[in-house]
């Protein structure tokens, strides 16, 4: 006998449709700002290395330049990341999956995701996860009383 499959795609209750439309527009705030200063950021970088010498600089010079240049890096890494992020919440969005829970189902609130419109977990399912990897992940003495102990 076949197994019916079972449809993931949630199509949003009238009284949602006002909050899908609120967050989507947030999103697609979110997703031009990050374009926005993604574009800057890269154009600045540009900038920098066009006006460099072609002189070499001294060593603490190039040092300093390095550091800056990957943290800007960094920077740059981070906000690709966020918008990979906001990008594949409009993506459920329009899947009608957004706004539940990837652990529980659950409908996750309202103001969880205004405050991270990228959210895929509830808070108590974040929280249980986030416990998780404290209890798995290695023991630290960040005081060093294990090696006073000794």
């Amino acid at each position: 006998m076949a197994r019916a499959i079972k449809n993931t795609t949630r199509a949003p209750r009238p009284e949602q449709a006002n909050r899908h439309d609120e967050l989507r527009v947030m999103l697609e705030q979110r997703r031009q700002a990050m374009i926005d200063e993604l574009h800057g950021r890269l154009r600045g970088v540009r900038a920098e290395s066009a006006q460099r010498t072609p002189e070499p600089p001294d060593p603490g010079e190039t040092a300093d330049v390095d550091i800056q240049g990957d943290i800007e890096f960094a920077l740059i890494q981070m906000k690709a990341e966020t918008l990979d992020k906001v990008n594949e919440a409009l993506a459920r969005l329009d899947e009608g999956r957004y706004g539940h829970c990837f652990d529980c189902g659950h409908e996750i609130p309202a103001a969880r995701l205004r405050a991270m419109l990228f959210a895929v977990r509830c808070t108590e399912c974040e929280q249980t996860r986030e416990d998780r990897g404290r209890s798995h992940g290695p023991k630290r003495d960040p005081a060093g009383v294990l090696a006073l102990q000794r």
